[in-house]
């Protein structure tokens, strides 16, 4: 009977942890981060789409753009139409769900334009739930970075990401496609005991200060084609149940297979 009891008592209680979370529109988070106040939210649901590129109030001062096509496109100028958005302030979010899309990079086929949106001061998001798209293509981290715990059930992507302090990705959880691709870590980042339930791509990734993927779980391929790590490359305990495309993969000048004997 007191077994039952306790059991009552721990869901009611978890219950009311999930409904006891107060609802911020994104709106107003944006209002303040335009106004230069720094983001600090816990235990709280986001509702809206948080648009850190600023893009609708961007267009109204942009001019028309005619739409590219593939006989116009110019491969040293494919980035002139890129509109890149600054977030000078700390953002913190905590244990925290966003109930729509959150977006550091916007591609519109109608503007013509790209937008994105870097992070010149701290940046967190730990033990937040992505429950739609979470887009930071082209995104420039110049302080540290958290993403540990969280959890992305949508579309998301860091591909050609900067990461130039230290960056945590430990413990999350990845439940659709994640990419890497082309990003780069100047220091030291931890993916230790994540889970990456969909392909996993870090094809062309920079580690430039070593890498730990210590206990990560890849339940499909995992892509690290081109791959260079430098300094330490913390594998132990990583599962991939399906392929590993490692080719030209270097670690610490050595190729990935001649790594793994050598460190065996």
């Amino acid at each position: 009977m007191k077994k039952i009891i306790t059991l009552i008592i721990l869901m009611v209680s978890i219950n009311n942890s999930v409904f006891c979370q107060k609802k911020i529109e994104a709106t107003d988070i944006l209002k303040d981060i335009k106004e230069g106040k720094n983001i600090a939210i816990e235990n709280a649901t986001i509702v809206g789409v948080l648009d850190l590129t600023f893009m609708d109030e961007a267009l109204e001062k942009l001019p028309k753009r005619k739409k590219s096509s593939w006989f116009n496109w110019n491969s040293n100028n494919n980035n002139t139409n890129e509109i890149k958005k600054l977030i000078d302030v700390k953002v913190s979010f905590i244990n925290c769900t966003f109930n729509n899309d959150v977006l550091a990079y916007i591609p519109t086929e109608d503007s013509g334009y790209t937008f994105t949106a870097s992070f010149e001061d701290e940046v967190i998001f730990k033990n937040c739930k992505f429950t739609r798209k979470a887009m930071f293509k082209y995104s420039n981290f110049e302080e540290d970075s958290d993403f540990s715990y969280s959890t992305f059930n949508d579309d998301n992507t860091f591909k050609y990401a900067k990461f130039y302090k230290n960056s945590n990705f430990s413990k999350t959880r990845f439940n659709e496609i994640a990419t890497f691709k082309y990003a780069k870590f100047s220091r030291n980042v931890s993916f230790a005991n994540a889970t990456f339930k969909d392909s996993a791509t870090f094809k062309y990734t920079q580690f430039k200060n070593g890498v730990s993927f210590k206990n990560t779980q890849f339940n499909e391929d995992l892509n690290i084609k081109y791959m260079k790590v430098s300094g330490d490359f913390d594998i132990t305990g990583m599962e991939v149940n399906y392929e590993i495309d490692s080719k030209y993969t270097k670690i610490n000048g050595k190729n990935f297979n001649k790594y793994l004997i050598n460190n065996k």
